[in-house]
């Protein structure tokens, strides 16, 4: 057991020791504010904020950790052992020279976002707008890497501390927001998507359209067997998020009650886990969740307990406190739509933060690393390129013991039109992955 002497107790303090000594190095803690009980420790013990005996293990702090209010905070970077760190601390006794626990926190709990900032044309915070990029951390998980420097220090003053360090691990994530292409829409809507193709002359899409409809041609959305294929191969298991949401101009779902779309999502459950995909019109609606939800368990027969936001629609904190208040307690939002790397400097799952309340949560965040559309919509990447950059995140991930989880969709497995050359770079990403 890991002693650690502070000078107060604070929610802020917990959750970010909590999150790099265990969840992240797997040691067993206790905090003490009475240096007569640190001083009778026999065991490992450091202080954080205190200064003591020079013989102790110390940590110089700063102020983060130990106040509950919410203020603009010029962060200051420099350069330590050939990485940016900041939160600075110029203690000389000090074991490092900057505030590591109050930096996991400020990342973490997506500090800057609760500050005022620029949103995209869907509400959303920027990646270019954040620290992380401007900086150029983005696709680095600070985090994991700090932990592990503070593992070595730990480890070379106390030989006997048993650590139990996160073994990497791939998940897939597949988000399912029209199962089909044009099939199951109902008639209306089939109707309607080949009159507006007779309008652009576009022959070539009328003629699939008709073809698949008449059960001449498989339709193209349709990957899900592939998928079960791959995933029986190479040995792992994906999680699907469902969209459920009622017609809308971003909710374009197949219509939640056809028979055909609720077999496939009880197939898919069979050999995945399945998590609601809370539509566009919920994130100002927010009611809608619980219908959507509760549809989702219909069809699976029990309980919904993961999530990710469709469009990627993450407001803080008031987004996961509605995924609280409907029983959620994983969720699978934190990255970028419009760059790849870790939205939070971390590649573990780990615990939301409400700065707002200044409280702890047991909603789990899983961020995901890198998402299909980004890396082809946005980056405007050739297939050759993408693989490039998803090998480069999956060594960071690697490096640190972490979870590489890609964000992929059924629509661009297709190897058609836009995504042509694009299933390459998924079996790329999984043998790269997985090892093979």
């Amino acid at each position: 057991m890991l002693l650690i002497l502070v000078p107060k107790e604070t929610n802020r303090l917990h959750y970010a020791m909590q999150l790099v000594l265990v969840r992240l190095l797997g040691l067993d803690i206790k905090f003490t504010s009475d240096i007569s009980v640190f001083e009778n420790h026999e065991g490992a013990k450091f202080a954080y904020g205190v200064k003591v005996d020079e013989k102790y293990l110390f940590f110089a702090s700063s102020h983060l950790l130990f106040e509950s209010k919410i203020s603009a905070i010029e962060l200051k970077h420099f350069l330590y052992k050939g990485g940016l760190v900041f939160f600075p601390c110029t203690d000389s006794q000090s074991a490092l020279p900057f505030d590591l626990f109050a930096a996991c926190f400020y990342l973490t709990s997506r500090y800057e976002e609760y500050l005022p900032h620029i949103r995209d044309g869907h509400n959303r915070f920027l990646a270019s707008g954040s620290d992380a990029f401007q900086k150029g951390y983005l696709q680095k998980p600070l985090v994991n890497t700090w932990s592990l420097m503070l593992k070595d220090i730990l480890q070379s003053q106390f030989k006997d501390l048993n650590f139990r360090l996160p073994v990497y691990e791939f998940v897939p994530t597949i988000d399912v927001d029209a199962a089909y292409a044009y099939k199951n829409k109902g008639i209306t809507r089939a109707i309607g998507g080949i009159f507006k193709a007779l309008q652009k002359k576009d022959y070539d899409n009328v003629r699939q359209r008709v073809r698949v409809l008449v059960g001449l041609e498989h339709d193209p959305f349709d990957t899900f067997e592939l998928q079960m294929s791959l995933q029986l191969k190479y040995n792992y298991r994906a999680t699907y998020f469902i969209l459920l949401a009622d017609y809308g101009p971003n909710d374009k779902s197949i219509p939640h009650n056809n028979r055909y779309f609720r077999s496939l999502i009880s197939l898919l459950a069979d050999y995945a886990e399945i998590g609601i995909h809370p539509s566009y019109a919920s994130s100002v609606q927010p009611s809608l969740i619980a219908t959507e939800i509760a549809r989702l368990a219909k069809i699976l027969k029990r309980e919904v307990v993961n999530s990710r936001q469709h469009f990627l629609k993450l407001t803080l904190p008031d987004t996961y406190r509605n995924l609280i208040n409907n029983d959620i307690t994983h969720d699978y939002t934190m990255g970028y739509a419009e760059l790849p790397g870790f939205r939070a400097s971390i590649c573990t799952p780990y615990p939301f933060y409400d700065l707002d309340q200044d409280l702890p949560t047991d909603l789990i965040l899983h961020p995901f690393t890198v998402m299909d559309g980004t890396l082809n919509q946005y980056m405007r990447l050739t297939p050759e390129q993408a693989t490039l950059k998803i090998n480069e995140l999956i060594s960071e991930v690697k490096k640190v013991g972490g979870t590489f989880m890609p964000l992929w969709h059924n629509s661009s497995l297709t190897n058609e039109n836009e995504w042509n050359g694009w299933f390459d770079v998924y079996i790329k990403m999984v043998e790269k992955a997985v090892g093979k």
